[in-house]
């Protein structure tokens, strides 16, 4: 029992970690010119696209769910402009989560903003299904959205680029139908494994850094 409700407090520390403080704007938005590229360049993936994440430890891959279509289609569109290039793994978690996608981690002055980054949109909440049950579980390996929490959003919006990574389902269970999971692992899983065990400070970042080189389609499995 005791267990269980550390890792609940720990997810509402972690996954709700993109809430601004003060109220300041923490806008970072593709330009027209990223977004156009992007949209084209997705042109041709399938329903169900596959993204290879390349890590300094390693790939994950993962693929998309065509039912949770907003956040298949933002992620899409940001991966293609680069947006996730050179992001870190901003907080680390073992035996439970592994989350990044905040732009301010590429400026280690601005290390005390980490986890409050994004573009200055949200996503519609795709969680649940028309009876109410959960669209996906937090299974090892699914890939879902950060938001903040229910205070200051009562319809559980997404984040509109913070994601994590489940490393631990046992410990995730009392996520599903609360965060959207809109994509899966299908190789990599040790990746994930590795990076959750890494050294961390008190804030749960990663003492080596861990980044994102890019984040880009698979096109064998894509084109099949």
């Amino acid at each position: 029992m005791m267990k269980k409700i550390v890792f609940v407090v720990l997810s509402f520390c972690l996954l709700l970690s993109c809430k601004t403080r003060s109220g300041e704007s923490v806008a970072v938005d593709l330009t027209p010119k990223d977004s156009l590229a992007a949209v084209k360049a997705a042109q041709g993936l399938p329903e169900e696209p596959v993204f290879d994440i390349v890590t300094t430890e390693g790939t994950i891959r993962v693929r998309l769910f065509k039912d949770t279509p907003l956040h298949r289609d933002n992620f899409t569109k940001l991966a293609l402009a680069g947006y996730y290039n050179n992001l870190l793994f901003h907080r680390v978690i073992n035996g439970f989560v592994i989350q990044g996608g905040d732009p301010f981690t590429r400026d280690t002055s601005l290390v005390a903003k980490w986890g409050e980054g994004g573009p200055s949109y949200t996503i519609k909440a795709e969680m649940r299904d028309a009876d109410g049950n959960p669209l996906h579980k937090h299974v090892k390996g699914a890939l879902a959205a950060a938001r903040q929490g229910d205070i200051a959003n009562p319809f559980k919006e997404s984040s509109g680029s913070q994601f994590y990574l489940v490393q631990d389902p046992e410990n995730c269970r009392h996520l599903d139908g609360e965060y959207t999971v809109f994509g899966e692992t299908i190789a990599g899983l040790h990746v994930i494994d590795r990076i959750a065990a890494m050294p961390t400070d008190r804030m749960d970042r990663p003492l080596e850094d861990v980044k994102i080189l890019s984040i880009k389609p698979n096109k064998e499995l894509n084109s099949k």
